[in-house]
This record gives structure tokens, sequence and C-alpha cells, in this order.
């Protein structure tokens, strides 16, 4: 049993609000607020910590409320530790940082909040009971697990999802997670749904996940309780929780992160119209064109619509230069119906000839009246930089991110509309690369995706062959020397996989 401190002999116990309110001088991290669980910690030491940790300008809170951000405990008993908080009174426990020992030690080191990485979590599932459930008799024999992979650049996804109700679960969990800004347990529910995506049979207990890769304590939770009562309450608790819902709507608009979404929220707006209204947000381009083509970005692109923003784009390259390459990628590429933009990648055959195409391409379209907004990032790649040894989100070849208007006439079958806005064109999202050619097969596979595919490609290179990949190149550090490839092929070769079709890694 876990319990609040003592009030000590003559003091008199103050109300909830009074005793969430600890001394305040000096306070560096007004944003993260500790409380130290007493059991097996002790009273004098958790003393003894609260004081050092309030020396170092954190808040330490005397008492468990919903005002807390991080629990930290020396218990090893994760399970009672975790009835215990679900016990209690507080109501923010999912979006709480439940965590060891280890990441206080490193903060009071570091002198600031570290950033929370898996190994700090406490995470458990009280009674996940595994060989208490029967097989259900009616379920079929599934494909042995030994066949699939950790990796999901070894894994084909089928053309249909059989296990959706598990997954969608896992990904609002994950947006959760990411909110939070805990990249550890984000990724974890990530790599679950990767791995179920790509099954040809659906989940109908839990013994036949008992030996499928990348999933934890905490995702068999899920799927435990997806099966006993045909939904999840942590994720349903999510989906109704207030920061979790206007952080989505937030970071629905073009141009708007987490990171500015938390901000906003935290400055008590709720709405679009709190945040056009205050005086003290002042929005860039992108989040200005983001607002104002709110109706028509936020909707989904259909195929349709997809290949006729390909013919126009196609027909101002040509008029620059007839013989470029012009490739969709993305989603679309990946055989996807609807997708949130439309990725193009534009080069020439002629090496460094491609320099200047991304900029006449963006004058046509000016000229055609039918560019929206424009932001272009000029070319940074430095092959005298290769290889990155730190991964980079974004590659460093030319590239413009632009919104174009598309008209109804355009698309076989018409726009994709809302039946109350009958309008004759939409305002569409659209990203151009432009990447030498001697790069073009890597940027290729990289603009591909799946974001999770990507990601496991690159792991896979690093942790089995001892390789590195990005969008630039592929480096091998055994021989030290850079691997070339003028097809996607040609690198799956070069680590030993086999090649798996764009429409495959739906990860």
């Amino acid at each position: 049993m876990f319990h609040t401190p003592i009030v000590p002999r003559g003091r008199k116990r103050s109300r909830p609000a009074e005793a969430s309110a600890p001394r305040r001088e000096g306070v560096k991290f007004e944003d993260v607020r500790l409380y130290l669980v007493e059991r097996k910690m002790g009273r004098s030491r958790r003393s003894f910590l609260t004081e050092l940790a309030r020396s170092k300008g954190f808040i330490v809170e005397d008492v468990l409320s919903d005002v807390v951000t991080h629990v930290v405990s020396e218990d090893s008993q994760a399970s009672s530790l975790w009835a215990w908080l679900k016990g209690g009174p507080v109501k923010n426990l999912p979006v709480m940082h439940v965590l060891d020992i280890s990441w206080f030690t490193d903060s009071m080191r570091e002198g600031k909040p570290v950033a929370v990485e898996t190994r700090h979590l406490i995470q458990v599932c009280p009674s996940v009971q595994t060989d208490t459930l029967a097989a259900s008799p009616e379920a079929t024999t599934p494909t042995p697990v030994s066949t699939v992979s950790r990796y999901a650049c070894q894994r084909r996804t089928t053309t249909k999802n059989n296990n959706k109700i598990f997954t969608d679960a896992f990904e609002v969990l994950a947006e959760s997670h990411e909110f939070n800004d805990m990249e550890g347990p984000c990724l974890a529910f990530r790599r679950a749904a990767s791995v179920l995506k790509s099954l040809p049979w659906t989940v109908q207990n839990l013994r036949v996940t008992e030996d499928l890769p990348c999933l934890g304590e905490h995702t068999m939770c899920v799927i435990k309780e997806i099966l006993q009562h045909g939904r999840s309450f942590e994720v349903e608790k999510i989906l109704s929780n207030e920061r979790y819902q206007i952080l989505k709507l937030f970071t629905s608009v073009f141009g708007v992160g987490p990171k500015t979404a938390e901000k906003w929220y935290r400055r008590g707006l709720r709405s679009f119209s709190d945040v056009l209204a205050e005086p003290g947000i002042h929005l860039n381009r992108m989040q200005q064109s983001g607002f104002l083509h709110y109706g028509d970005i936020s909707r989904a692109v259909s195929k349709a619509e997809a290949q006729a923003l390909g013919n126009i784009i196609d027909e101002a390259v040509r008029a620059i230069t007839p013989d470029a390459v012009l490739t969709l990628t993305g989603g679309f590429r990946r055989g996807k119906d609807f997708g949130h933009d439309v990725d193009f990648i534009v080069t020439t055959p002629q090496l460094g000839k491609e320099e200047r195409l991304l900029t006449s391409v963006i004058d046509r379209l000016k000229q055609q009246g039918i560019l929206l907004y424009c932001e272009y990032q000029a070319s940074t790649f430095d092959e005298s930089k290769l290889p990155n040894h730190r991964f980079e989100a974004m590659d460093h070849f030319a590239k413009c991110f632009l919104i174009l208007r598309l008209e109804d006439s355009q698309v076989e079958g018409g726009l994709q509309t809302a039946e109350e806005n009958r309008r004759s064109w939409r305002a569409v999202r659209v990203d151009l690369v432009s990447p030498p050619v001697d790069r073009y097969a890597f940027t290729l596979l990289g603009w591909s995706g799946s974001r999770q595919f990507e990601r496991d490609l690159r792991r896979f290179a690093r942790m089995e062959r001892r390789m590195l990949l990005d969008n630039h190149a592929l480096y091998d550090k055994t021989k030290k020397e850079f691997l070339a490839a003028t097809t996607e092929k040609d690198i799956f070769t070069h680590l030993g996989l086999e090649y798996i079709e764009p429409w495959q890694r739906n990860a």
C-alpha cells in the first residue's frame, strides 16, 4: 500500500489545493511538477530528494494530484505501483510520466529535466495473464509467428488491414505520447501497429500473439481489453480528454506542430477563433495559409485529384526541361486511394541541370494563376559531408511546399468536395523535391514511405549490416565506401533484402 505523506504532529492538515503548492522561490521549470512516491524510498530519503530537486529549480508536489506531470518511484513492483495510482484520485494519469528513479538522478545530474526515454518508464498493465485465456475454438490457425520479422522492411503489408480495431487504438496511443513528447512509447505503439498490419489473419486471442515481435506489456494489455470488451477504455479516455482533442485540432492546421499547439493550449486557447483573435499570436506565412485554406487542405485528396495534379506539374516541368523525370511518391505510390497531400520527385538526366528546375516550375505555376502558397528551400546538399552519422528527418535537396488551385474540370470524375461546398475548384497541398539524378533512387525510396517502413529500413541497415542509409546515400562502414544505386532494387540488394513493392510498404 502506498501512502501520502503523514502531516507532522502539531501542524494543521492543508486542503488539497494548498498542499499542492510547494515553495516557489527559485523555480526554473514551471511546466514540470514532480511527485516522489514514499514507499521503498522512505520518508527521510524522500525529504532529502525533495530538497535536492527544489534547490535545482524543480517544483516538487507534497500530494499527488492532477497538477503533477512526473511521478517518480523507487519501487520495483510496477504492478502494485500502477494499482495504487489507478485507485487514487487523479484523473490525468494517462498524460503523466510514471518514472523510475533513474530519470530523477539523470535530471539532477544535468540540472534540468532530461527527455523521458523508454528506459525511464515504469509501464505495466495490471492483471495481464495471457495464460488464462484459452484459444478461441473458432479461431483459425495463423501463420507461424516465427516468420514475422521485427523489421518492417522484412514484412509485406496486405491490401486489407485485418487488425484495424487494434492498430487504430495503437495509433491513438502513439499520438497521445507524441503530444506528451514521449518518443519511446510513441515508437513502441507504432512498431506494434506495424506488426499487426502485416498479419494475413485477424488476432482473435492473446495466445497467437505471444511470440510476435514488438508487442510489449502495454500493447498486450490493450489487445486483451479489446478482445474482452470490444474496445479500449484507455483509448476512449484519451479521445474524450480535452487537451488531446485541442492538440489534435490545432495540429491539423498546415504549419502547426505539436510544440506550437501545446503553447497555444497552455495560453488557454481552445479553438481556431481563439487563436485568430489572440493579439499575442503571430502566425507565419505557412500557418496563415493553413487557416485560410483549412476547409480544403484538411480534407482528403483523392487518387483522381493526385493524378490531375501530376498532369499539371508534368506539363510545367516538360515546358522547361522536356527530358525531365517526374515521379509520384508518398502514399499514392503505395497504392493509397486517399492522402493528405501529393508528393512528387522531379529531376533531370543531366547532373546539375536540376538545380534551377524548381524555381522555374514555381514561376510557371505563378503565371498560370494557380499558385496559392509557396515555400521554397534551396539545396544545401554537400557530398563532402557524407556520410551523415546522425539521421535528419528532412533531406538537403531543393524542395518546395505548395498549395495549388485545382479546377473541377481538370479531375476525372470531378473534385472530392463536401455536399455543402459545390465550388468549381479546391486548394490542395503539393510537395516537390529535386535531387541530382545520381541520388534519385535514395530519394525515391525515402519519399515513398511509409514512415515506419523507412525507419526500420534505416535501423536494419545500421544494426544488421553496419551501413548508413538516408535519402542521400548508402554507406558501408565495414568497407568504408559508398554503394551506388540507380534503382530501389539496387538498394535492397546491397542490404541483402528481398525487394518489397511500394504497395507492400504500408507499415
